[in-house]
């Protein structure tokens, strides 16, 4: 399976110190030149760039920067999101990990199949890598650390734990 992510998705699962979670539903997950710079520059996140750049899991790509400065030009999406759409676009990737809205709405026009982190937390609960319980500390997190993930989401995120 071809994954490919956008930064969104992994800043809430360091958010909720479960990076771990991509690789037990996905195993390897692509991740595009620009969206690794994003989240391992900034030296106020010491941490978080630790754990990025030592998860094995994760894989640095290049991108054709043609297509992700059409992207941008087309779109006004900025790097990261461009070129995760323009990598998914041609390696054949099975799904795209992405949250928000515009780079979502763009990437459909691609025929890109996506999920967020929302659905990326009911898979792990479906297949047994997240309890309950965690769910409940996990969207408390979110909402703490003003994730921009929706209250309705959240709340059809805490009904779906609730078969688990």
């Amino acid at each position: 399976m071809i994954v490919v992510s956008d930064t969104t998705p992994l800043i809430s699962f360091l958010k909720i110190n479960r990076l771990d979670i991509l690789e037990q539903v996905f195993g390897q997950v692509l991740v595009p030149q620009a969206v690794y710079n994003e989240l391992t520059v900034n030296n106020d996140f010491p941490d978080e760039i630790e754990k990025i750049k030592n998860a094995t899991f994760l894989k640095c790509v290049v991108v054709d920067h043609e297509q992700v400065a059409l992207i941008q030009e087309q779109t006004g999406l900025d790097l990261g999101e461009s070129e995760a759409i323009a990598y998914a676009q041609n390696s054949n990737t099975d799904v795209l990990l992405m949250d928000e809205l515009k780079g979502r709405l763009v990437a459909k026009t691609f025929g890109i199949k996506l999920v967020g982190t929302i659905g990326i937390l009911m898979e792990s609960l479906r297949k047994g890598y997240t309890q309950k319980n965690e769910v409940q500390e996990y969207v408390r997190v979110f909402r703490e650390s003003h994730r921009r993930i929706s209250e309705r989401l959240l709340e059809q995120l805490l009904e779906y734990s609730e078969n688990f």
